[in-house]
């Protein structure tokens, strides 16, 4: 471990760095096909067509519990109605590139507010069954021209628990569309290649209420607030974040360059605007609205989650604005960010603050310029043109309706 009073004098070089660098140059756009791939304007470039789903899939289950539209899954009710308004929407379904069901499979909630998984997959599949035989289209591709967003832990596998998701695997019906997810991690079984990874969804209006002038220094080194051990459902340890959140608190618990607790201050929004670096580890799942978080108020994100596919990887520079930390090198995490280069933090510190950065990671009502919605028109939009291989022959089937637990099969 560094010493401690050397890490105090870099902690103070920062901070006066930091403060100083604010006043003289504030954003950087960054360069290259990556800044141009952010700043795409989508319209134009594909049409959606809109399933008119009966509202048992969408609108009734919002109207049981409001809770829906502000829990970190609500990015299924916001797209449904963003498309609906959408430049990119078509009424004719003849000239779609895209078709999208509104089905919110995570508007199902326990009285402490986490969705419950268990009915989605009977859900999706009388969804499908519907749109299978009341239009054409399904039946064409067998689902190849057709996306679904799927903000669950771990996706489409509809399981909150790692280990049980794998077994289950991908809904078999929606092997051939393209998924809009949050979760992501390479070599996964809930995790298909051609997937959009999205950021879970964190209430603009709340962060907005909650910034800070932009010249206020950065007195906080290191912040985190959050579990470290969730001895409810992992109460011999070890299993909860692969052991990582554990590993930061018995290693940085009495750092004074740590801000770390479970305790979820109100200053929480305020005290991510005056750090430095914000740790994003892995949970139950490798992703957690800190990183919109992070990204929103400036605060280089620290990701220790191994394998981590990130939303929008093709338009955001997660290298340049962020910091990736090893699980099994989170030990050392002190000694790796007090090593890293003034210059480098104050080039991440602009990068972060150029304003397409934080869109991207947002889902404004109403819908702004290249926000979260935009980057996930432009994922589909580069997905195209679909490749002749996906439409079917009359009366070919690949898809095995009987596949999954025989629980999926029950009607919904």
């Amino acid at each position: 471990m560094t010493n401690r009073s050397s890490l105090s004098a870099i902690l103070l070089f920062l901070f006066f760095s930091a403060s100083s660098a604010q006043h003289n140059v504030r954003t950087e756009r960054i360069s290259g096909s990556a800044g141009d791939v952010l700043e795409d304007n989508p319209v134009g470039k594909l049409k959606v067509y809109v399933y008119e789903l009966p509202s048992k899939y969408n609108k009734k289950l919002l109207q049981k519990d409001p809770r829906c539209l502000t829990h970190m899954f609500a990015a299924e009710i916001f797209m449904h109605r963003f498309l609906l308004s959408s430049p990119v929407r078509t009424l004719n379904p003849d000239e779609a590139d895209w078709f999208y069901s509104p089905i919110y499979p995570t508007c199902d909630l326990t009285p402490t507010g986490l969705p419950l998984p268990f009915k989605s997959p009977r859900m999706m599949r009388s969804a499908i069954q519907l749109i299978s035989s009341n239009w054409p289209y399904w039946n064409k591709t067998e689902g190849a021209d057709h996306f679904f967003v799927v903000p669950h832990d771990f996706g489409a596998c509809f399981h909150y628990q790692e280990e049980k998701a794998i077994e289950r695997g991908i809904l078999p019906l929606l092997k051939r569309a393209t998924l809009v997810q949050t979760f992501g991690q390479r070599n996964h079984v809930c995790l298909d290649q051609g997937s959009i990874t999205i950021p879970p969804f964190a209430p603009p209006q709340k962060m907005q209420a909650h910034l800070i002038p932009p010249d206020v220094p950065r007195s906080i080194f290191v912040y985190f607030r959050g579990l470290f051990y969730d001895v409810n459902n992992d109460p011999e340890g070890g299993y909860y974040a692969r052991g990582a959140r554990a590993a930061v608190w018995e290693n940085f618990k009495n750092n004074p360059l740590f801000d770390i607790s479970t305790d979820h201050p109100t200053t929480y929004y305020e005290d991510m605007q005056r750090s430095i670096f914000c740790l994003c580890p892995l949970g139950w799942a490798p992703w957690s609205p800190r990183l919109v978080e992070a990204v929103v108020f400036g605060c280089i994100p620290v990701i220790i989650a191994d394998d981590i596919v990130l939303p929008f990887a093709d338009a955001i520079p997660w290298e340049e604005i962020g910091v990736f930390v090893a699980e099994k090198d989170v030990p050392e995490l002190d000694t790796i960010l007090t090593s890293i280069p003034t210059e480098v933090i104050l080039r991440k510190q602009r990068l972060l603050a150029n304003p397409s950065m934080k869109q991207a990671m947002l889902f404004p009502q109403p819908a702004q310029p290249g926000d979260a919605f935009h980057q996930i028109l432009n994922g589909l939009a580069r997905k195209l043109p679909h490749d002749g291989s996906v439409y079917l022959k009359a009366g070919e089937k690949v898809l095995n309706w009987t596949a999954g637990p025989v629980g999926d099969l029950k009607p919904w």
